[in-house]
């Protein structure tokens, strides 16, 4: 028999998102994918990229660690959080994650024509070391990675906390291949000298030259 609407509505929503202020990052995620997959209808046409099959390395990261920090899998394991961050921790919490989702629009913008959901090299791509790319080399990389973390951390799951280390891990994985393979396609004289200036994926730590392996 076919669940009815009401029980897949339900569905949706439970977990974490069942209860305020939790759902408040429900709420900011949903307009986070929604605007994002919008905005990937303006980007310049593509040259050349990582072969699907390489993308693997961290793909398959990214997308454990995306199930795992959902609501569902908590609900489906019965899960308990292992403490609780309570309205005011909560609250802010959800402003780190927002503020993260926001640094990865900066970023975008700031990247314009030239950003690409997969490892790929633009047409007329050249490096850009101005706005967020002045902070770190992957400002996506690093809002992304900080507004995972305090969404698991506001949840207080174990498969949460899992997931976001694993989606930390997958979007670093892919940053070294990026690296790798602009490396390759712009040139290592063009991009070495921003690698050694500004860091990878923390801001103001001291930058060090990434090890540019095949990709």
């Amino acid at each position: 028999m076919m669940p009815d609407q009401n029980q897949l509505l339900a569905f949706f929503w439970s977990g974490w998102t069942a209860t305020w202020p939790t759902q408040l990052l429900a709420l900011i995620w949903i307009g986070w994918l929604v605007s994002w997959a919008a905005g990937s209808f303006f980007s310049a046409r593509t040259e050349k990229h990582v072969r699907t099959w390489d993308s693997r390395a961290y793909r398959v990261p990214i997308f454990v660690g995306a199930v795992l920090l959902t609501p569902w899998t908590a609900r489906i394991l019965g899960e308990h959080p292992l403490w609780h961050a309570g309205v005011g921790g909560t609250y802010l919490l959800a402003g780190l994650t927002l503020a993260g989702t926001l640094f990865t629009w900066w970023a975008r913008i700031h990247l314009g024509r030239f950003w690409s959901n997969a490892i790929t090299r633009k047409e007329g791509h050249r490096v850009i070391d101005t706005g967020p790319y002045g902070l770190v080399r992957h400002p996506i990389y690093t809002g992304l990675i900080g507004a995972m973390l305090a969404t698991a951390i506001a949840v207080g799951t174990v498969t949460a906390l899992i997931g976001a280390l694993l989606i930390a891990f997958g979007l670093w994985q892919k940053a070294r291949m990026e690296e790798g393979f602009l490396s390759a396609e712009l040139g290592a004289d063009a991009y070495g000298p921003y690698c050694r200036r500004v860091p990878m994926l923390i801001p103001f730590l001291p930058p060090r030259r990434p090890e540019i392996g095949r990709v």
